[in-house]
């Protein structure tokens, strides 16, 4: 028995090492990753919720102010905080959900196997790596009312283009247009994966019980999709309020403030006006809405994200 015990104890640790190897070698894939995401993601947030509770210019001393900066927010003591508030809502619930459909007709289109589809894809995908500056720049000169390609070709047909950047409504319009087509790209490649990860089987048998393409792709094509779509609604929403750079470049906020969001509130109070404790305050508030809308997401999702 004594013997047998002896024998056993040494296959029982080689058996717990060996078990112990696959979480090792994991962290040893995400470590990296999350030593990035605490150095430069979450120990900024301390010094932030620190200056969020102060009065500090910047330059000067910091001095304490308490919740102040916060009340300030909630009792409507900068009148145009609600009104980025209301302006980044609007751009949200008008980005997310085209820019997610954008993504998907492109990833449709180029999920076959043809001659020079590589060429297409990677034509869609450049404006992803391509400087919003650079983006805004170009779409500024395109929304032109004067010299613009789009009001150029508009008249091509007989139609008076707007003064798109220079009218509350369509410069939003401009704005909307710019984001989803920067980032339909990344759209696309994301579901073209989800795409290509459809079993060839489920839509051959589809098709010989006789579905059309539009049935096969509601009731095969889509289930398998709905990871890439939860995760894109949850990276579009997150973006699109931390909407800033077409806004700088495009119209500044302007005209009068129909483009004026949340991001450009926070930087023009902490970097125009000097108010780095309310500009904290506003990134802190920031924070904690995108993790309710966040979670609010992966509690639905329960109900419609479907898991291979």
């Amino acid at each position: 028995m004594a013997v047998t015990a002896a024998r056993a104890r040494p296959a029982a640790q080689r058996r717990k090492k060996k078990s112990a190897w696959p979480a090792v070698r994991g962290w040893l894939f995400i470590g990296p990753v999350v030593i990035g995401t605490l150095l430069f993601n979450v120990l900024p947030m301390i010094p932030t919720l620190y200056t969020s509770l102060t009065n500090w210019d910047g330059i000067s001393s910091p001095q304490w102010a308490g919740f102040a900066n916060y009340s300030r927010i909630f009792s409507g003591g900068d009148p145009e905080f609600m009104k980025s508030l209301i302006n980044t809502i609007i751009y949200a619930v008008v980005y997310v959900p085209v820019g997610i459909a954008v993504g998907l007709v492109l990833a449709l289109l180029v999920n076959r196997k043809a001659r020079g589809i590589v060429l297409f894809r990677a034509l869609f995908f450049m404006p992803v790596v391509t400087s919003l500056v650079a983006i805004g720049m170009v779409w500024r000169w395109i929304f032109d009312d004067q010299y613009g390609v789009l009001n150029w070709l508009l008249s091509l047909v007989g139609i008076t283009g707007p003064h798109w950047l220079g009218e509350p409504v369509s410069a939003m319009i401009a704005v909307m247009i710019t984001g989803v087509w920067a980032i339909m790209g990344y759209n696309m490649v994301i579901l073209l994966a989800g795409l290509q990860s459809v079993p060839a089987e489920l839509l051959d048998s589809a098709k010989v019980d006789g579905a059309g393409a539009l049935n096969r792709f509601r009731h095969v094509m889509l289930p398998v999709l709905t990871p890439a779509l939860f995760f894109l609604l949850i990276m579009s929403t997150i973006g699109s309020f931390q909407v800033f750079g077409l806004i700088f470049v495009m119209t500044s906020g302007g005209p009068g403030d129909s483009t004026y969001v949340y991001i450009y509130e926070l930087w023009y109070q902490s970097f125009q006006l000097r108010k780095m404790g309310f500009g904290s305050a506003m990134a802190v508030l920031l924070f904690l809405v995108l993790g309710v809308i966040t979670w609010i997401q992966w509690r639905l999702s329960k109900r419609w994200v479907f898991y291979q």
